[in-house]
């Protein structure tokens, strides 16, 4: 899997600061110091400098809390913070499936991030995208309506426009765009159902989702696709979209998604052979296979389909090998 975030620019320096420690910081320490001349900047901030090579006292590299005289001279090289650069253009490959004067539609693949955040700042496909059509840092989010999470494939569409982004997020609101996912889930679900469950943050694991009694309306519908000896392949379809929604709402029935390292759950006692090809597979099989809307500019009904990626289709064949 692609390490976006490893190839993504590195954090680029300001012009260095040349201050002299004056008499009233005189046997402060390096960190306080500067907190005092520098108040622009957080402590926090400034001791990370510090400790990475950026700040030098009489041209030498020293701790934060090295002691500071009247007439020292410091040199700090200040650095831009994650975030400050979070909206930046990357030249980052995009698999476009459509783009017209109004729409983009992704083929996103697993490992990419769609929105700059914690721990995620660069190598996003936001950046991506502003870096394909400049004119998108003019619309709020760079133009995402929606969302996949890193490690889902599939199909994501951007609005390349105000009145596109208007008309799409209402179309989300209204239900009318239509979701179409390709899960293989652990055991063996009924041919087709519904899940209606409220979803929202987990009350005591702040990462995860759950069914909760007052979380947001949630509504999935499935079917069978295929059934092997341990998991099965559904279609989902999604009536809302709530975080993690596929994820939570099967593992809520029983079924959490092969691969998923949130949701999944205890292992399954299954063959050696199987068990490597399983054990290979280290996301959540969550693939955007369809996505059908409303053209915002047209009115036309528009709709594409992507195949799964090569690394759930080899998962497919393994789990048919299996049965074989």
């Amino acid at each position: 899997m692609t390490d976006y975030n490893r190839n993504a620019p590195q954090l680029q320096p300001h012009s260095p600061l040349l201050l002299e420690i004056p008499s009233d910081c005189s046997g402060l320490r390096l960190d306080q110091a500067l907190s005092t001349l520098l108040p622009e900047y957080s402590r926090s901030r400034l001791q990370a400098w510090i400790k990475d090579g950026h700040v030098k006292l009489n041209g030498a590299v020293v701790i934060p809390r090295h002691i500071v005289w009247q007439g020292d001279q410091a040199e700090v090289e200040t650095q831009l913070a994650a975030d400050e650069i979070a909206f930046r253009p990357e030249d980052i490959a995009l698999d476009i499936v459509y783009e017209d004067d109004s729409l983009l539609v992704i083929n996103k693949p697993a490992g990419l991030v769609v929105h700059p955040g914690s721990g995620n700042w660069q190598g996003t496909m936001l950046n991506a995208l502003l870096h394909h059509a400049p004119q998108l840092a003019g619309i709020p989010r760079a133009g995402i309506v929606h969302r996949l999470d890193k490690d889902t494939s599939g199909l994501l569409v951007v609005a390349k426009t105000f009145t596109a982004q208007t008309d799409l997020v209402r179309q989300l609101q209204a239900r009318s765009v239509k979701r179409e996912y390709l899960a293989v889930v652990q055991g063996a679900p009924q041919e087709t159902g519904s899940v209606e469950a409220p979803i929202g943050r987990h009350p005591t694991q702040r990462i995860k989702m759950a069914v909760v009694q007052y979380g947001k309306p949630a509504l999935t519908h499935f079917a069978l696709v295929e059934r092997f000896a341990h998991y099965s392949l559904v279609r989902c379809q999604l009536e809302t979209g709530r975080t993690h929604q596929i994820r939570v709402h099967m593992q809520h029935l029983g079924f959490p998604l092969l691969g998923d390292p949130v949701y999944a759950g205890k292992g399954m006692n299954i063959p050696v052979a199987l068990r490597e090809a399983v054990k290979g597979f280290t996301r959540q099989a969550l693939h955007a296979t369809r996505l059908g809307l409303i053209h915002p500019v047209s009115g036309e009904a528009m709709e594409w389909r992507v195949d799964m990626p090569d690394d759930m289709a080899a998962l497919l064949e393994a789990l048919r090998n299996e049965d074989r």
